[in-house]
């Protein structure tokens, strides 16, 4: 199995495969309710059976070419991951996202760990278009989205019902010219 560095620090990405389920409940357990104020993961995955299901979806769509998810982790532990929710290689779209746990904040780990994806995602796969949504009340994401030279393509108000309450999502965008462009490295 591979991993790749992110960096000084020792933090590395790999894949999240479903043999890892414990590992993967475990964290969502610790970050339950961080990761939770905006991404509803920790409602899906509750439990061993649950992550294992979920992990197993992934891993159906890696198989597909439809999606990849990899965990960060930190001096050995899993802390928080990132993914590419959907890919259609023939339209040449795909999406982005994340989630950390608290002890992980602060440290940039997202924002390395969503350029190697997305560098991936463009230069291997072709993929023309990454998109970002994200809460608008998500302003951690949104600085990511920033980081990574997304640019802000507009708001769907009132669009997603989370938790009993609406919210707006807001769609960030690179273009593939534009990732190369800026030349980022992994």
């Amino acid at each position: 199995m591979y991993a790749i560095s992110l960096g000084d620090d020792g933090a590395k990405l790999r894949p999240l495969e479903p043999w890892r389920a414990e590992e993967f409940l475990a964290h969502m357990d610790r970050g339950r309710e961080f990761i939770g104020r905006f991404v509803g993961l920790p409602d899906v995955v509750t439990d061993l059976e649950s992550s294992r299901s979920y992990l197993q979806r992934y891993a159906e769509k890696t198989a597909a070419d439809t999606g990849r998810i990899h965990g960060i982790w930190s001096d050995g532990t899993l802390v928080g991951g990132v993914l590419i929710r959907t890919m259609d290689v023939e339209q040449g779209t795909a999406e982005a996202g994340c989630w950390l746990e608290p002890s992980a904040a602060g440290r940039g780990l997202v924002t390395r760990a969503a350029r190697v994806i997305i560098d991936w995602a463009v230069r291997e796969r072709g993929i023309h278009r990454v998109e970002w949504w994200v809460s608008s009340g998500n302003a951690a994401s949104i600085a990511v989205a920033r980081r990574l030279g997304m640019r802000r393509d507009g708001v769907l108000r009132e669009n997603h019902l989370y938790r009993g309450e609406r919210h707006d999502t807001e769609i960030w965008s690179v273009l593939a010219p534009e990732w190369q462009a800026d030349e980022p490295q992994p």
